[in-house]
Formats: structure tokens, C-alpha cells, sequence
């Protein structure tokens, strides 16, 4: 931990480290200080933010102790440890009536927060289910979006301008008035998924 003027102080991503907190929601807390009482920071380390760890820490604590029960995590807390995009997040509790995701376990105010352990046994039975589509199936370019859990309107641009690694179509369907479908083999996008990690 480091130290300032020889006061305790932590960084946001000691923060982070210290508390399994995300970024965004650390940030967010910091923006909305004037209503939530967040500590001013007490100068710097490096180039980044500090705050004095036991001040920090009082406020923190009595934040949990104001209704949010231990073991909830935010939507942005269960993409920072998940590796997901709030985006996909977003999706997964969107389909919420066919895929059984978790309900909410907590509301405070605005925010939604999830029991943790119960979200993470959810998701990992999620991602070990068996694909119900076949490998070489043909997939539209918003069915290839839902796969890579990207907006719909994020990948109409692959087919003008496709990013490194993305796959031909195995089709192209004429429409009418010049307009064309492209369909790709399931596996092709699977596999572009995979390639960017």
C-alpha cells in the first residue's frame, strides 16, 4: 500500500484489488460523491487518483451496511470478473425468460445487484450447455452478433469492412433492389470469437 505525506492511501486499482470492485463502479461512486459521501482524493501516486485507505474504507464500510447485503455484485462487478461486456450482460438479462438467468437479489435506488455465487454457478452451467445449433449451420450477421454478445448494429459494418480475421460469408443471398444476405458457418464465427480472446 502505498503513502502519502505518511498517511495510508489507495490507488483505484488497489481499490479494485483490495475490495473485488470494478473500475466503472469505482468511478461511478467518485462522479456521484456530492450525493453519496465520497472521500475527496488526498492527492496522488504516480498519475493516478489516491484516497486515504482508512477514510476510504470507513465510507465503504458504511456503504455496505446501508442494505446491501454481502456476496452482490452490480452488473459492472460481474463483468469486470467475468470478462464480459456490460453489453452481453445486458442481453443475458434481457433473455432472461428462456435462458432462467438469476433475478435480482437487491435494489438500491437505480442499481441492481445479484447474488454473486448464485449468478456465477448460473453462467458457468450456461456456457457448458450444449450448442443446440450444428457447427456448420448458416448464421445471418445479427444471428453472428448475439454469438459474439456485440449490438446488432456493430457488425452490419463487417461485410464493407470487416476486421482482421473475420470470415467470409459461406453464402450470399440476392434480395431484391441490389441487396444481398450474407450467411456464415457457425463455426467460421465461433472461431473469429475465439481468435480475439
Amino acid at each position: 500500500m502505498a503513502t502519502l505525506d505518511g498517511r495510508r492511501v489507495r490507488t483505484r486499482a488497489e481499490l479494485m484489488d483490495d475490495h473485488g470492485l470494478g473500475r466503472s463502479t469505482l468511478e461511478k461512486w467518485y462522479r456521484e460523491r456530492a450525493a453519496n459521501g465520497h472521500p475527496e482524493p488526498v492527492g496522488t501516486v504516480g498519475s493516478q487518483l489516491a484516497w486515504d485507505a482508512a477514510e476510504w474504507d470507513r465510507w465503504y464500510a458504511a456503504r455496505r451496511s446501508r442494505g446491501v447485503p454481502p456476496g452482490l455484485a452490480t452488473r459492472d462487478e460481474l463483468a469486470e470478473r467475468h470478462d464480459l461486456s456490460r453489453h452481453r450482460l445486458k442481453q443475458l438479462w434481457a433473455d432472461r425468460a428462456s435462458n432462467g438467468h438469476p433475478d435480482v437479489a437487491h435494489r438500491a435506488g437505480k442499481a441492481l445487484y445479484w447474488d454473486e455465487a448464485a449468478w456465477t454457478a448460473w453462467y458457468r452451467a450456461l456456457e457448458e450447455r450444449p450448442a443446440e445449433e450444428g457447427p456448420d449451420d448458416l448464421v445471418t450477421l445479427a444471428e453472428a452478433a448475439r454469438i459474439l454478445g456485440l449490438a446488432q448494429t456493430s457488425v452490419t459494418v463487417y461485410a464493407r469492412r470487416p476486421p482482421a480475421g473475420w470470415p467470409e460469408p459461406a453464402r450470399v443471398e440476392p434480395l431484391g433492389g441490389g441487396r444481398v444476405r450474407r450467411l456464415y458457418r457457425r463455426r467460421d464465427v465461433l472461431a473469429y470469437a475465439a481468435a480475439r480472446g
